[in-house]
């Protein structure tokens, strides 16, 4: 039955082809215009979509390209960062912070500070307080890192802007939530490596605690 179907439709697929020859033969004055512009018209569409295509592509490889570059100066520069002590580190921190307009900004340079690693004043007078972790790039901030900074950064330094900075490339799962929950600015190792590229602190402080990017209620 489908055999025979299938013979059916081309047969009369057939017989109206010819039909269609036998017309168009007979008004080919009347038709051949009317070919000709859907002709025209199917060039041109074909050509447009190739174009477009194209170009897509072309910016979406330059897209790419950018980001690529951009990940690979962030990298040289976090490879300099990578050579610090973890006081020099502070260090560099501060002086990123007093690059970007931060005035009485100081460094504790030592252990026990109770998580204010640097403490200063952005220019709109909000404090801010910095713990530092010079931690491998292989490695994660823990959770209870986050909970020993959250626990002093506004209780005993009176932050207004708390800022989590490390050199490894991530935050647990916990210490993200946790940040985001109590309003702490986590910059990981991409985020510290677009800062030392010169991003400003200011665009910076909006993100949330996973460094995605997401705009955090404001005070």
């Amino acid at each position: 039955m489908r055999k025979r179907t299938r013979r059916q439709v081309r047969g009369w697929g057939a017989v109206a082809a010819i039909v269609a020859a036998v017309w168009v033969a007979g008004n080919w004055a009347a038709v051949w215009p009317v070919l000709v512009i859907a002709l025209a018209v199917c060039v041109v569409s074909g050509a447009g979509w190739g174009l477009l295509r194209a170009h897509r592509r072309t910016v979406g490889q330059d897209r790419q390209w950018r980001a690529q570059e951009e990940a690979r100066a962030r990298e040289l520069s976090m490879t300099e960062v990578d050579a610090l002590s973890w006081q020099e580190f502070e260090q560099y921190v501060a002086g990123l912070c007093r690059r970007d307009g931060c005035t009485g900004v100081v460094v504790s340079g030592k252990r026990g500070d109770l998580g204010a690693d640097v403490i200063g004043y952005l220019a709109d007078g909000r404090k801010l307080v910095i713990q530092c972790k010079k931690y491998a790039p292989e490695r994660s901030v823990s959770s209870q890192d986050m909970q020993k900074f959250v626990g002093t950064a506004r209780l005993e330094h009176g932050a207004d802007v708390a800022l989590f900075v490390t050199t490894c490339r991530a935050f647990t799962k916990a210490a993200r939530g946790l940040a985001v929950r109590q309003d702490i600015v986590a910059l990981h190792r991409d985020l510290l490596g677009s800062w030392v590229k010169g991003a400003h602190l200011e665009t910076l402080i909006p993100l949330n605690g996973s460094g995605g990017g997401t705009r955090r209620p404001s005070a």
